[in-house]
């Protein structure tokens, strides 16, 4: 296998940071310094908006949202940072790769991609049937930049064979599939994990706003989304909907509009107790897992068991936002080293024996 240097792989990386910083705000093309010709710039550009034709989940402005975090991070200051925890000039990246990716938010397999791609490793992708434009256009932008990749990766439809090692992201039930499969490989098989917040009743209108962002990014369908609030005894719920009130277009979204719908007139047909607003449903229910367009809540009184309770599902959470976790509006904002799980996926590639 014929691949390039880390560094001009790093360096087409930075390259493809600036794309995106220029599409997702809306930039027109800005000359050959980008690094591609203005027809490459606007085909990216116009892909994204046939996304949402192929995928009505994928709006254009979540598209570009995800586009813009990349940017963030795509720069040398943040790859040298991360990369700096790890000894990779000299391993051994000869053992092919197999990716299964999910498809739940746009070019959510993204990361995983970019791990295998900077150690090294060939790589088999195989991409969800909900998100299988983003990651090939992608692709093929950093190609313009490193024209090794398209030997160092191959984009599998059919059957996944001849890899010695695997990383798969999927449901609960896809990953018992996953198990079967490839647990004789050296792995990491994800499964269905959610996000919670804690609220301790001093937040201000601003924390609650941007807790929103937390709920509603994305539609409320990736792992990094809360869909369970934990609040203090005597909250006032109403001071949850003002702070989630500019939000209130993900109605406009069909798909979304279908699920609020829907959960909406079962809850009322088995006599829930429900509180809603005309875009979320607020559902008091000791589960984490709440559906689309509905979030649910909890009360509590002691801070002490409301930790244990947590701690006890922690299998269950990716992110905790609020009391003693992230930032509220931040759940969406990972850093390059912010794994899925907490399972280091550089550190998996490089003991690979």
């Amino acid at each position: 296998m014929i691949k390039s240097s880390l560094n001009k792989r790093k360096a087409g990386l930075i390259k493809l940071g600036e794309i995106f910083d220029l599409v997702s705000n809306d930039k027109n093309w800005p000359g050959f310094s980008i690094g591609i010709n203005e027809e490459e710039y606007n085909n990216f550009n116009n892909l994204l908006g046939s996304v949402h034709h192929h995928n009505g989940w994928f709006s254009v402005s979540m598209v570009k949202y995800m586009l813009n975090g990349w940017s963030k991070l795509l720069k040398q200051e943040k790859l040298d940072l991360w990369l700096s925890n790890y000894t990779i000039n000299n391993i051994d990246s000869s053992k092919t790769i197999a990716i299964i990716c999910a498809g739940n938010i746009p070019m959510v397999g993204f990361h995983d991609f970019l791990c295998v791609y900077l150690i090294g490793n060939p790589l088999k992708l195989k991409l969800s049937s909900d998100d299988n434009v983003l990651i090939p256009a992608v692709i093929d932008l950093l190609s313009k930049f490193d024209i090794d990749i398209h030997d160092q990766i191959d984009l599998v439809k059919e059957k996944l064979s001849d890899f010695d090692a695997v990383i798969a992201t999927g449901s609960n039930n896809t990953s018992r599939y996953f198990y079967e499969y490839f647990g004789k490989y050296p792995h990491i098989i994800r499964k269905s994990r959610t996000s919670i917040a804690v609220l301790n009743g001093n937040e201000s209108e601003e924390d609650l706003e941007r807790l929103s962002d937390d709920v509603f990014l994305f539609y409320g369908l990736g792992c990094r989304n809360v869909t369970k609030l934990f609040l203090p005894k005597g909250f006032d719920i109403n001071r949850v909907f003002k702070g989630f009130y500019s939000k209130k277009e993900v109605i406009s979204n069909n798909k979304y509009a279908n699920n609020y719908d829907y959960y909406k007139a079962i809850f009322l047909l088995e006599k829930y107790e429900l509180i809603e607003n005309g875009f979320i449903i607020l559902k008091e229910d000791s589960s984490l897992f709440s559906p689309i367009g509905t979030l649910y809540y909890e009360f509590y009184d002691d801070l002490n068991k409301l930790e244990e309770l947590i701690k006890e599902s922690s299998e269950d959470i990716q992110c905790r936002v609020g009391h003693n976790g992230l930032s509220f509006g931040k759940a969406q904002q990972p850093e390059l080293w912010d794994y899925a799980d907490n399972i280091d996926t550089i550190e998996f590639l490089i003991n690979l024996k």
